[in-house]
Protein backbone atom coordinates (compact mmCIF):
# COMPACT_ATOMS: atom_id res chain seq x y z
CA UNK A 1 0.00 0.00 0.00
CA UNK A 2 1.37 3.42 -0.93
CA UNK A 3 2.00 6.20 1.59
CA UNK A 4 -0.79 8.26 0.04
CA UNK A 5 -3.24 5.37 0.42
CA UNK A 6 -2.30 4.94 4.08
CA UNK A 7 -3.22 8.57 4.76
CA UNK A 8 -6.71 8.26 3.27
CA UNK A 9 -9.55 8.06 5.77
CA UNK A 10 -11.12 4.63 6.17
CA UNK A 11 -14.44 6.20 5.16
CA UNK A 12 -13.02 7.06 1.75
CA UNK A 13 -11.61 3.60 1.11
CA UNK A 14 -13.89 1.07 -0.59
CA UNK A 15 -14.43 -2.36 0.93
CA UNK A 16 -12.03 -5.01 -0.28
CA UNK A 17 -14.77 -6.80 -2.18
CA UNK A 18 -15.56 -3.62 -4.10
CA UNK A 19 -11.90 -3.21 -5.02
CA UNK A 20 -11.33 -6.80 -6.11
CA UNK A 21 -14.71 -7.40 -7.70
CA UNK A 22 -15.44 -10.58 -5.74
CA UNK A 23 -17.12 -11.56 -2.49
CA UNK A 24 -14.68 -11.13 0.42
CA UNK A 25 -14.23 -13.63 3.21
CA UNK A 26 -14.88 -11.03 5.90
CA UNK A 27 -16.20 -7.49 6.18
CA UNK A 28 -15.36 -4.38 8.15
CA UNK A 29 -18.64 -4.75 10.00
CA UNK A 30 -17.67 -8.24 11.24
CA UNK A 31 -14.26 -7.06 12.36
CA UNK A 32 -15.76 -4.02 14.06
CA UNK A 33 -18.36 -6.07 15.94
CA UNK A 34 -15.68 -8.41 17.24
CA UNK A 35 -13.50 -5.46 18.28
CA UNK A 36 -16.34 -3.74 20.14
CA UNK A 37 -17.23 -6.91 22.01
CA UNK A 38 -13.62 -7.40 23.11
CA UNK A 39 -13.28 -3.77 24.18
CA UNK A 40 -16.52 -3.95 26.17
CA UNK A 41 -15.32 -6.96 28.17
CA UNK A 42 -11.55 -6.50 28.29
CA UNK A 43 -10.84 -2.84 27.55
CA UNK A 44 -9.81 -0.93 24.45
CA UNK A 45 -6.16 -1.98 24.62
CA UNK A 46 -7.20 -5.63 24.37
CA UNK A 47 -8.90 -5.04 21.01
CA UNK A 48 -5.81 -5.74 18.92
CA UNK A 49 -5.92 -7.20 15.45
CA UNK A 50 -4.32 -10.37 16.75
CA UNK A 51 -6.98 -10.73 19.43
CA UNK A 52 -9.76 -10.01 16.96
CA UNK A 53 -8.35 -12.57 14.54
CA UNK A 54 -8.31 -15.13 17.34
CA UNK A 55 -12.00 -14.50 17.99
CA UNK A 56 -12.81 -14.79 14.30
CA UNK A 57 -10.69 -17.89 13.79
CA UNK A 58 -8.32 -16.43 11.21
CA UNK A 59 -4.89 -14.87 10.93
CA UNK A 60 -4.18 -11.29 11.94
CA UNK A 61 -2.47 -10.43 8.66
CA UNK A 62 -5.55 -11.38 6.66
CA UNK A 63 -7.62 -8.81 8.56
CA UNK A 64 -5.25 -5.98 7.71
CA UNK A 65 -6.50 -6.25 4.16
CA UNK A 66 -9.88 -5.01 5.42
CA UNK A 67 -8.73 -2.58 8.15
CA UNK A 68 -5.18 -1.38 7.40
CA UNK A 69 -4.42 0.58 10.60
CA UNK A 70 -5.39 0.64 14.26
CA UNK A 71 -6.59 4.22 13.85
CA UNK A 72 -8.98 2.94 11.20
CA UNK A 73 -10.20 0.23 13.57
CA UNK A 74 -10.87 2.75 16.34
CA UNK A 75 -12.76 5.02 13.93
CA UNK A 76 -14.93 2.08 12.88
CA UNK A 77 -15.55 1.09 16.50
CA UNK A 78 -16.51 4.61 17.55
CA UNK A 79 -18.91 5.06 14.68
CA UNK A 80 -20.45 1.64 15.29
CA UNK A 81 -21.39 2.41 18.90
CA UNK A 82 -22.59 5.93 17.99
CA UNK A 83 -24.96 4.10 15.65
CA UNK A 84 -26.83 2.99 18.79
CA UNK A 85 -27.96 6.59 19.36
CA UNK A 86 -31.67 6.60 18.50
CA UNK A 87 -32.92 9.90 17.10
CA UNK A 88 -35.96 10.90 15.08
CA UNK A 89 -35.55 11.75 11.43
CA UNK A 90 -35.61 15.48 12.17
CA UNK A 91 -35.58 17.73 15.27
CA UNK A 92 -38.88 18.53 16.93
CA UNK A 93 -38.32 22.29 17.01
CA UNK A 94 -37.77 22.33 20.79
CA UNK A 95 -33.99 22.72 20.96
CA UNK A 96 -33.83 21.90 24.67
CA UNK A 97 -35.71 18.65 24.23
CA UNK A 98 -33.71 17.72 21.12
CA UNK A 99 -30.30 18.33 22.70
CA UNK A 100 -31.42 16.60 25.91
CA UNK A 101 -32.36 13.57 23.82
CA UNK A 102 -28.92 13.56 22.19
CA UNK A 103 -27.29 13.90 25.61
CA UNK A 104 -29.24 11.05 27.24
CA UNK A 105 -28.73 8.76 24.25
CA UNK A 106 -25.00 9.54 24.22
CA UNK A 107 -24.82 8.84 27.95
CA UNK A 108 -26.47 5.45 27.44
CA UNK A 109 -23.89 4.56 24.77
CA UNK A 110 -21.06 5.60 27.08
CA UNK A 111 -22.32 3.41 29.90
CA UNK A 112 -22.72 0.41 27.59
CA UNK A 113 -19.25 0.95 26.12
CA UNK A 114 -17.05 2.59 28.80
CA UNK A 115 -13.99 2.69 26.53
CA UNK A 116 -15.88 5.03 24.20
CA UNK A 117 -15.81 7.86 26.76
CA UNK A 118 -12.00 7.97 26.68
CA UNK A 119 -12.22 8.80 22.97
CA UNK A 120 -15.08 11.30 23.20
CA UNK A 121 -13.02 14.18 21.79
CA UNK A 122 -11.63 12.13 18.91
CA UNK A 123 -12.99 13.54 15.62
CA UNK A 124 -14.52 11.04 13.25
CA UNK A 125 -16.30 11.36 9.93
CA UNK A 126 -18.27 8.15 10.09
CA UNK A 127 -21.87 8.14 8.86
CA UNK A 128 -23.38 7.56 12.30
CA UNK A 129 -21.31 10.30 13.93
CA UNK A 130 -22.24 12.74 11.19
CA UNK A 131 -25.92 11.82 11.58
CA UNK A 132 -25.91 12.70 15.28
CA UNK A 133 -23.89 15.86 14.71
CA UNK A 134 -26.19 16.98 11.91
CA UNK A 135 -29.23 16.44 14.13
CA UNK A 136 -27.70 18.56 16.88
CA UNK A 137 -26.86 21.39 14.50
CA UNK A 138 -30.34 21.37 13.01
CA UNK A 139 -31.81 21.53 16.51
CA UNK A 140 -30.08 24.89 16.96
CA UNK A 141 -30.90 26.22 13.52
CA UNK A 142 -33.24 29.18 13.22
CA UNK A 143 -32.10 31.15 16.28
CA UNK A 144 -29.78 33.51 14.45
CA UNK A 145 -26.66 31.71 15.65
CA UNK A 146 -23.49 31.61 13.61
CA UNK A 147 -22.31 28.14 12.66
CA UNK A 148 -19.32 28.55 14.98
CA UNK A 149 -21.67 29.26 17.90
CA UNK A 150 -23.80 26.25 17.03
CA UNK A 151 -20.70 24.08 16.88
CA UNK A 152 -19.50 25.38 20.25
CA UNK A 153 -22.86 24.65 21.89
CA UNK A 154 -22.92 21.11 20.50
CA UNK A 155 -19.38 20.60 21.74
CA UNK A 156 -20.33 21.91 25.18
CA UNK A 157 -23.14 19.37 25.48
CA UNK A 158 -20.85 16.57 24.33
CA UNK A 159 -18.09 17.55 26.78
CA UNK A 160 -20.57 17.73 29.66
CA UNK A 161 -21.97 14.29 28.89
CA UNK A 162 -18.51 12.73 28.53
CA UNK A 163 -17.40 14.22 31.86
CA UNK A 164 -20.58 13.08 33.60
CA UNK A 165 -20.29 9.55 32.24
CA UNK A 166 -16.63 9.32 33.28
CA UNK A 167 -17.63 10.28 36.83
CA UNK A 168 -20.54 7.86 36.75
CA UNK A 169 -18.35 4.99 35.59
CA UNK A 170 -15.82 5.87 38.30
CA UNK A 171 -18.46 5.67 41.02
CA UNK A 172 -19.78 2.39 39.65
CA UNK A 173 -16.25 0.93 39.57
CA UNK A 174 -15.71 2.12 43.13
CA UNK A 175 -18.95 0.52 44.25
CA UNK A 176 -18.07 -2.75 42.55
CA UNK A 177 -14.55 -2.81 43.97
CA UNK A 178 -15.77 -2.16 47.53
CA UNK A 179 -18.94 -4.22 47.13
CA UNK A 180 -21.19 -1.39 48.23
CA UNK A 181 -24.89 -1.85 47.94
CA UNK A 182 -26.67 0.74 45.78
CA UNK A 183 -28.42 2.12 48.88
CA UNK A 184 -25.11 2.59 50.65
CA UNK A 185 -23.63 4.32 47.61
CA UNK A 186 -26.64 6.64 47.45
CA UNK A 187 -26.05 7.70 51.03
CA UNK A 188 -22.32 8.15 50.48
CA UNK A 189 -22.88 10.26 47.39
CA UNK A 190 -25.56 12.42 49.00
CA UNK A 191 -23.24 13.21 51.92
CA UNK A 192 -20.47 14.15 49.49
CA UNK A 193 -22.79 16.42 47.52
CA UNK A 194 -24.02 18.15 50.70
CA UNK A 195 -20.46 18.74 51.93
CA UNK A 196 -19.40 20.09 48.55
CA UNK A 197 -22.37 22.45 48.32
CA UNK A 198 -21.58 23.87 51.77
CA UNK A 199 -17.99 24.62 50.78
CA UNK A 200 -18.42 25.83 47.21
CA UNK A 201 -20.52 28.78 46.09
CA UNK A 202 -23.38 27.51 43.89
CA UNK A 203 -22.99 27.96 40.12
CA UNK A 204 -26.11 29.29 38.35
CA UNK A 205 -27.93 27.04 35.90
CA UNK A 206 -26.06 23.86 36.90
CA UNK A 207 -27.90 20.92 38.43
CA UNK A 208 -26.16 18.75 41.09
CA UNK A 209 -24.96 15.56 39.43
CA UNK A 210 -26.05 12.21 40.80
CA UNK A 211 -23.29 9.69 39.97
CA UNK A 212 -25.62 6.93 38.85
CA UNK A 213 -28.38 8.98 37.26
CA UNK A 214 -26.50 11.69 35.42
CA UNK A 215 -28.70 14.49 34.16
CA UNK A 216 -27.74 17.01 31.56
CA UNK A 217 -29.01 20.57 32.19
CA UNK A 218 -30.14 22.76 29.35
CA UNK A 219 -27.34 24.19 27.26
CA UNK A 220 -28.51 27.65 28.29
CA UNK A 221 -31.59 28.87 30.11
CA UNK A 222 -31.17 32.35 28.74
CA UNK A 223 -32.60 33.52 25.46
CA UNK A 224 -30.56 32.50 22.45
CA UNK A 225 -28.28 33.63 20.96
CA UNK A 226 -25.68 33.68 23.74
CA UNK A 227 -23.11 36.36 23.15
CA UNK A 228 -20.38 37.48 25.51
CA UNK A 229 -19.76 41.14 26.21
CA UNK A 230 -17.01 42.78 24.16
CA UNK A 231 -13.54 42.40 25.60
CA UNK A 232 -13.25 46.15 26.25
CA UNK A 233 -16.47 46.20 28.26
CA UNK A 234 -15.65 43.19 30.36
CA UNK A 235 -12.30 44.61 31.46
CA UNK A 236 -13.08 48.34 31.68
CA UNK A 237 -12.15 49.83 35.06
CA UNK A 238 -14.82 51.71 37.04
CA UNK A 239 -14.92 55.48 36.45
CA UNK A 240 -14.33 56.21 40.14
CA UNK A 241 -11.15 54.20 40.08
CA UNK A 242 -9.97 56.12 37.01
CA UNK A 243 -10.55 59.43 38.80
CA UNK A 244 -8.68 58.24 41.86
CA UNK A 245 -5.70 57.27 39.72
CA UNK A 246 -5.66 60.64 37.95
CA UNK A 247 -5.73 62.57 41.25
Amino acid sequence: MSVAAKQVSIWLQPEIGERLGRRPGYSRAQITRAAVEIADHEGLDAATMRRIAQEMGTGAMSLYRYVPKRDDLIDLMLDAVVGEVELPERPTGDWRADLSLVAHQTRAVGLRHPWQVTLARRPTLGPNSLRVYDFSLRALDGFGLHVDEMTSLCGMVGDYVASAVRDEIGWLDYAWAHRHRPQAMDGRVRRTVRQTRRRVRPVPDVQPLHPRRATVPHVARRTLPIRAQPHTQRHRRPAQHDDAVRT
